[in-house]
C-alpha cells in the first residue's frame, strides 16, 4: 500500500513499516502545511491582493524614477535631473499621471495626448530658434 488520501483527507500510511510506528505529529503534509505557512493571510485573499498590489506600486514607481533619471538626465546632467524629478510638485505629478492614463487607455486619447507633446515641441523648436 503507497502513502495516499481517504476520502475524508486523513493520510494513509503503508502498513508493518517504522513509519507506522512512529507517531503522527501533524494531520496535514508537509507541502500544505509550507504553503499555509508562506503565506500572509491564508484566510483572506484579499491581504494577499493588496500586498500584491503594493509589490507592483512600488516596483512600478522606482522603475519610472530611473527610467525619468535616465531619459533627463542625458540632456541636462544627472544632478540637474535628480533635482527636477524631486522638486516636482503633487500638481504636475497628478497632472503627468492623469496625461499617461488617458494615453494608455484609448487610442483617441493616445492621439491627442501624441498631438499635443508634438505641437509642444514644434513650439519649444521654433521658440528657440527666434530668442
Amino acid at each position: 500500500m503507497a502513502i495516499g488520501r481517504k476520502p475524508g483527507g486523513k493520510v494513509v500510511k503503508p502498513t508493518g513499516s517504522a513509519l507506522e510506528a512512529a507517531p503522527d505529529q501533524t494531520s496535514e503534509p508537509a507541502d500544505t502545511a509550507a504553503d499555509a505557512a508562506a503565506a500572509p493571510s491564508p484566510s483572506d485573499p484579499m491581504t494577499r491582493m493588496i500586498l500584491a498590489d503594493l509589490v507592483l506600486r512600488g516596483g512600478g514607481a522606482l522603475m519610472r524614477r530611473a527610467v525619468e533619471q535616465n531619459l533627463l538626465g542625458r540632456t541636462l546632467g544627472k544632478g540637474k535631473a535628480q533635482k527636477i524629478i524631486k522638486g516636482r510638485t503633487m500638481g504636475q505629478t497628478l497632472l503627468g499621471t492623469a496625461v499617461a492614463r488617458i494615453a494608455t487607455r484609448s487610442v483617441p486619447g493616445a492621439i491627442i495626448v501624441g498631438g499635443g507633446l508634438l505641437a509642444k515641441a514644434l513650439y519649444d523648436r521654433k521658440k528657440g530658434k527666434k530668442g
